[in-house]
């Protein structure tokens, strides 16, 4: 274990959720996931606010009770967001993926026990199921005015395992068909609300430990008629799908068949499934540890690519026919066309293939999910530097660091009118113009940590900082 935690940088169960959909949208679906309806945080509303600050264009602001590194969804004028609060303090977040690693090495170079260092390593920086005890909430907010319309508990009790507290118990986005808004707690159940916060159906989950007590991340999606949850964990790894309707289980397709010896050093993983709807077929595509697998909405499996780093955290999504797959660091970054069947792995050095478009290698992030905007790919790692590609070829453009110091990256970025925005955990946003040049434009400064991924409404961007959401909107 004191290998492990010295060589794996901890995973945040952040930014990792991406689906798209046709099925149940009977009210408007403004951001109805994580990352937006094509699960590419754009927007092209020109009313969106482009230089704002913090203390004269917030149209309103409200405090969200306890923790939870989720990001706020948006259907029918009502904002959604989770949280879970805990009896008594929790465990403070800290910015940065390696001070945990740090304190590792203060306390091997005092001589110290493998016991002891894993004991104080834990009573610092993780969170336990036996000294604790939480409430998990779903917020329903007026998009409008930020009156907060309701609160219903979905879960009180011990939380299913550990967490860092570089994660949080509440990391997952929920999700909306219109109909009702779904959450997924991993290891503990699935639940299904209306609009009105009635509970419609919940279900069980199997418990499953998770490296070294990390805590969860993924998301779940929605398939035409069915939810679809991602559990990849130390012992019997998952893929899921739910009625909508009743939550009344489909099926589930067991995902730790690895070869002998071939198993990651770690088995968990912290993204969520795509739902890639190319021009041959529907795909659910799910980056798990040390490969990409892609499964028809049955759950038949489709294709599969080795690659991928163990412990994976940034999700693929996908601009049309064109399958963007971060490999995550050091692994490379993949562009992948549609129609593949079988095992697609690439032969050692070769860069592209009959369906692999192109790929990079030193072009991936830990974290945060890449974005497409306006023909380029933006990667953003999780020390600030942000790299422009070509999407069409894979070129460099830039690779450049945002900021020289001081500055720690989680939240994937987000583009609209013109503008790249990139926002650091210790609440800047630092504003970058689209394009082969790079340059920071603007800074602004929100004053609180930031973590969680923001979500575009018509003349409004929310955001979610460690204690509220707020609208920000031009005066």
């Amino acid at each position: 274990m004191k290998k492990s935690l010295a060589t794996c940088s901890l995973v945040v169960g952040l930014n990792l959720a991406c689906l798209s959909w046709t099925w149940g949208q009977t009210v408007d679906l403004t951001w109805p996931q994580f990352r937006g309806p094509m699960c590419n945080p754009i927007g092209d509303d020109l009313q969106l606010p482009t230089k704002w600050s913090p203390q004269d264009d917030v149209e309103w602001s409200v405090d969200i009770p306890g923790r939870g590194w989720s990001s706020p969804i948006i259907a029918g004028g009502k904002v959604f967001v989770t949280s879970v609060i805990a009896e008594g303090e929790m465990k403070p977040a800290e910015v940065g993926t390696d001070y945990s690693n740090k304190y590792l090495a203060e306390l091997s170079a005092q001589g110290l026990s493998q016991e002891e260092i894993i004991k104080k390593l834990e009573e610092r920086d993780f969170e336990m199921p036996e000294n604790v005890s939480l409430t998990y909430v779903l917020i329903c907010l007026d998009l409008e005015t930020g009156v907060k319309q309701w609160q219903q508990e979905y879960h009180k009790g011990k939380p299913p395992g550990g967490r860092h507290r570089k994660n949080s118990f509440s990391s997952e986005t929920p999700v909306t068909d219109g109909q009702r808004v779904y959450i997924h707690v991993p290891n503990l159940g699935l639940f299904a609300y209306d609009f009105a916060g009635q509970l419609v159906w919940k279900r069980d989950l199997p418990n499953r430990p998770i490296y070294l007590n990390f805590g969860t991340g993924s998301s779940p999606l929605l398939a035409e008629d069915r939810v679809i949850v991602l559990n990849d964990n130390e012992e019997a790894s998952y893929l899921a799908a739910f009625r909508a309707t009743d939550g009344e289980p489909l099926w589930e397709v067991a995902r730790g068949d690895f070869p002998e010896g071939e198993k990651p050093m770690q088995a968990s993983g912290w993204t969520t499934p795509f739902l890639w709807k190319n021009s041959q077929r529907t795909e659910i595509v799910t980056i798990g540890p040390g490969r990409l697998v892609s499964y028809d909405l049955d759950g038949k499996e489709l294709w599969r690519m080795n690659g991928m780093r163990p412990g994976p955290a940034a999700s693929p999504f996908a601009i049309d026919d064109q399958l963007i797959v971060n490999g995550g660091a050091p692994m490379p970054m993949y562009v992948i066309r549609p129609g593949a069947t079988g095992d697609i792995t690439m032969e050692k050095g070769a860069t592209s293939s009959d369906f692999v478009a192109w790929s990079k290698s030193r072009a991936t992030s830990y974290i945060p999910t890449p974005l497409v905007y306006d023909g380029g790919l933006y990667i953003l790692s999780d020390n600030g530097i942000l790299t422009r590609l070509d999407l069409a070829t894979g070129e460099e453009s830039y690779k450049n660091r945002i900021k020289s110091s001081g500055a720690d990256f989680t939240t994937s970025p987000w583009a609209y009118n013109g503008k790249i925005y990139v926002a650091s955990e210790q609440g800047d946003i630092y504003v970058i113009p689209a394009g082969d040049v790079f340059d920071v434009e603007e800074t602004i400064n929100l004053g609180e940590m930031f973590m969680a991924s923001p979500a575009l409404a018509p003349q409004r961007l929310l955001l979610r900082t460690e204690k509220r959401v707020f609208s920000v909107r031009k005066a």
